[in-house]
């Protein structure tokens, strides 16, 4: 991934919010994630960052998925779906990559086609993802922002393995 590519947080949030028009689903109920299996370095850093996790992001409360983890977490319905260890995004080894930044942690952007994003944190110490569904598109990168400072206090600069 060519990190000297990244958007300006303006012309990221706008792509967002194209996103947003091109088309929505919404979800009922609790939310679902799958639980990473990181390796036990991995995981430390992880539960570092939960400790440290917000409850609101982006005006939303803290909706944690099922089943619980210390390596998932979830804000808003539907649920904003922060997963951690996950393993390296295969998207991270192309060079025309798209990567953006809020408040000084890198993000690698994949669109999956539904109208929603997954952001997964570049240089750092353990893989941090964020899928943003199409319907929380409009807040732009806030989500991002918001969770940036506990990221940088929980998971350190580097590579992962």
């Amino acid at each position: 991934m060519n990190l000297t590519r990244r958007r300006s947080l303006r012309s990221a949030a706008a792509a967002l919010l194209l996103a947003a028009v091109a088309g929505c689903s919404s979800t009922d109920g609790r939310p679902a994630a799958e639980v990473p299996g990181p390796d036990s370095a991995t995981a430390a850093l992880c539960h570092k960052l939960d400790d440290r996790l917000p409850q609101r992001v982006a005006g939303m409360e803290r909706n944690d998925p099922e089943p619980e983890s210390a390596l998932t977490a979830g804000w808003g319905s539907p649920a904003i779906i922060l997963r951690c260890g996950v393993p390296r995004p295969g998207a991270m080894n192309d060079p025309d990559a798209e990567g953006v930044e809020a408040d000084g942690v890198g993000w690698l952007m994949e669109q999956p086609g539904d109208g929603s994003f997954r952001f997964t944190t570049t240089l750092r110490r353990a893989y941090v993802e964020v899928a943003l569904p199409a319907e929380h598109v409009p807040e732009g990168l806030a989500p991002l922002s918001d969770l940036a400072p506990s990221i940088t206090e929980a998971v350190p600069e580097g590579i992962a393995d």
